[in-house]
């Protein structure tokens, strides 16, 4: 049996998902929102995907706490339906702020209290703020500054754009 890409596209994103810290129903949930041409609904997920409602419902809130999809209301129909960002740049920005906020940044404060203990303490509570906030600084870029940071690429030999006069 041939896998379409379109068809492959849940299940590598549902892999890749898992090493981001989010669910495999997640990435797959993902997946089908941001590839689908129109907005979809839950039960378009669980028809597209095989997923059960309830692993649906808790992937969509787990997209949704991390800012990685939006609900759409149409009027006249009480269903949510579902959209995501189309720039994959401003998806991993989106991941950077979430991992963050959610993990790194907790981890550094609940480290905090016994960095003092000693010298191997105080090496990951400094690497864990280093971290957290070159994280931050991540997710604060536009989608040109994070992809020129992540090539590696010095900002500052970016060409600048010059406004027209008009």
């Amino acid at each position: 049996m041939t896998v379409t890409p379109k068809a492959a596209l849940p299940a590598i994103l549902g892999d890749f998902a898992a090493m981001l810290g989010l669910s495999r129903p997640a990435g797959q949930c993902f997946a089908a929102i941001w590839r689908q041409a129109g907005n979809p609904c839950a039960d378009d997920l669980v028809a597209a995907l095989g997923l059960s409602r309830s692993n649906v419902s808790t992937a969509l809130k787990e997209l949704r706490s991390w800012g990685l999809v939006s609900v759409i209301r149409l009027p006249g129909d009480r269903r949510e339906f579902f959209s995501a960002p189309e720039d994959t740049w401003e998806i991993l920005r989106l991941i950077f702020a979430a991992r963050q906020r959610r993990d790194f940044s907790v981890l550094a404060d609940r480290l905090a209290a016994h960095a003092d203990e000693d010298a191997a303490t105080r090496g990951a509570y400094e690497m864990l703020t280093a971290l957290s906030g070159w994280m931050a600084h991540m997710a604060s870029l536009d989608s040109a500054g994070l992809q020129a940071a992540m090539s590696g690429a010095d900002v500052a030999d970016r060409p600048s754009r010059k406004k027209k006069k008009h």
